[in-house]
């Protein structure tokens, strides 16, 4: 008996962090490859699809998953892209929103089953990454005012990740792996 139960919980753990990993990847590669850098101003940012995934992660998965997700998904992009400076600031930023997404979502047990919820998380937590990002560019630049150019970009990437996420999240529910 207890070496079955070991087995099942060394099997259980290897598949959380494959699952983990993979989700990590799927951000990464949102973030990479479907993006679009906005002309706003040197500082005004980058639309892409990461956020989509961030919400994803979050919403099939719970806040952990979401968190570690976006945080180390993004994080990455920013490393390997020429946006060093923002990695650690992204880290928090993006934890933060899959932490609250996902928090939200699985509240009172719902697991993400809930579009009105997932919503609602997606909204809540877009504040706390916008205001993350503000602080950490007003610190920067030593100006409070040049950050406002990046919040249209941010915003912008807030809205096509629930836009995308939401009826994706509402199919995968259907898919018996994800229920």
């Amino acid at each position: 008996m207890q070496k079955t139960q070991s087995y099942s919980n060394s099997h259980s753990q290897t598949f959380n962090v494959i699952l983990t990993a993979m989700l990590i990847a799927l951000v990464f590669v949102a973030t990479v490859f479907l993006n679009i850098k906005l002309p706003i101003a040197s500082n005004g940012g980058l639309v892409h699809l990461g956020t989509a995934m961030l919400f994803i992660s979050s919403f099939l998965f719970g806040p952990k998953k979401g968190a570690i997700a976006g945080a180390v998904g993004m994080g990455l992009f920013d490393l390997i892209s020429g946006w060093t400076l923002w990695a650690p600031f992204t880290v928090i930023a993006r934890g933060l929103q899959g932490y609250i997404a996902g928090k939200i979502a699985w509240s009172k047990g719902r697991k993400g089953n809930s579009v009105a919820f997932n919503l609602l998380g997606a909204i809540l937590s877009a504040p706390v990454m916008l205001a993350v990002y503000y602080l950490c560019e007003g610190i920067l630049y030593h100006n409070w005012i040049a950050p406002v150019a990046s919040m249209p970009g941010n915003i912008a990437q807030n809205v096509i990740g629930i836009i995308v996420s939401i009826p994706v999240c509402i199919v995968l529910k259907k898919v018996p792996m994800f229920k």
